[in-house]
C-alpha cells in the first residue's frame, strides 16, 4: 500500500467509527474507499467485516463499563443474528448496484420516517433487560442474514427493527445494535476468509481507525444525550441518499485522494 493508502485507510477508519457507532451508514465509505484502491465488490465486502468487528468490540466494550448494555437481552437476540449471518454471508456473491440500491433505499427511508415523525424519548432503556418477544427472533435472523450477504446499512437496518418494535430510544438501540453485530460478524467474516476474500492488512489498519471512532463515540452518545445521536444519524442518512442517487460520488472523492 502506498503513503496515502494508509493515512486515509486511518483517518477514514476514524470517521466511520464515530459515524457506525453514533447510528450507521459508515460502511458506505468504507466499501467506496477499498473499491477506489481496486478491489472487487466482494472483498470490498468481506475485508469491511475486519473494521466491523474490531469497532464494535471497542463500542460493546465501552458501552459496558457506563453500565449501558443489557448483556443478557443482547446474547439473546444475537444468536438468531448469528444463524442468519452465516448463512447470508454463505450465499453471498458480488452484490450489483440495483440490489445494493434497493436494499439500501428501503432501510433508509424505514429508518428516515420513523425518526421524522419521532419525538424524543427519553433514555430510559439503557442497562435494563428489555421485553423480547418470539417475533424478535425471527427478525433478527433476517437482520443477521441481510448483515452477511451485503451488511451496507446493517446499522440502520436494526435501528429501525429495535425503535419501531421494541420501542427503545435511539442511543439505547444504538448500544443493543453494537453488541449483536459484534458478536454475529465474526462468523460471516470466517466464510468470506475462507473463501479467500479478505484484504487483511488494509482490513486492520481501517479497523484501527474505527475502534479509536467508536471509543469516542460511545463517551460522545452516553454525554450528549437522544438528540444529539438522532440529529447525526439523519445527517448521515441524508448524505448517504445523495450519494445513492448520484447526486456525489463517494468513490470518486475518495479516488482522487489516493
Amino acid at each position: 500500500m502506498t503513503e496515502n493508502e494508509i493515512i486515509l485507510l486511518s483517518v477514514s477508519g476514524i470517521f466511520v467509527g464515530i459515524i457506525n457507532t453514533l447510528g450507521g451508514g459508515g460502511s458506505v465509505i468504507t466499501m467506496a474507499l477499498f473499491m477506489a484502491m481496486g478491489m472487487p465488490v466482494g472483498v470490498a465486502n468481506g475485508t469491511n467485516r475486519i473494521a466491523v468487528v474490531m469497532q464494535n468490540l471497542s463500542a460493546t466494550v465501552s458501552f459496558m463499563r457506563k453500565r449501558m448494555l443489557d448483556i443478557k437481552s443482547s446474547f439473546l437476540l444475537s444468536i438468531p443474528a448469528i444463524l442468519g449471518n452465516i448463512a447470508g454471508s454463505m450465499v453471498a456473491l458480488d452484490v450489483d448496484d440495483t440490489t445494493f440500491k434497493i436494499c439500501l433505499s428501503v432501510v433508509l427511508a424505514v429508518i428516515l420516517v420513523y425518526l421524522i415523525m419521532d419525538r424524543n424519548k427519553p433514555n430510559t432503556h439503557a442497562g435494563h433487560e428489555l421485553v423480547i418477544k418470539w417475533w424478535h427472533y425471527l427478525l433478527f435472523f433476517f437482520v443477521g442474514f441481510y448483515g452477511g450477504y451485503i451488511y451496507i446499512g446493517l446499522g440502520f437496518l436494526i435501528l429501525a427493527v429495535t425503535i419501531w418494535t421494541m420501542n427503545l430510544d435511539i442511543v439505547t438501540a444504538n448500544v443493543l445494535k453494537g453488541c449483536v453485530i459484534f458478536l454475529s460478524t465474526p462468523f460471516a467474516l470466517g466464510v468470506f476468509m475462507a473463501k479467500g476474500e479478505v484484504v487483511y492488512d488494509a482490513g486492520l489498519i481501517h479497523g484501527a481507525g474505527n475502534i479509536i471512532g467508536a471509543i469516542l463515540a460511545s463517551h460522545w452518545a452516553a454525554s450528549w444525550g437522544v438528540k444529539f445521536v438522532k440529529w447525526f444519524t439523519l445527517f448521515i442518512i441524508v448524505v448517504s441518499f445523495i450519494d445513492l442517487v448520484g447526486l456525489i460520488s463517494l468513490q470518486d472523492m475518495l479516488s482522487r485522494m489516493l
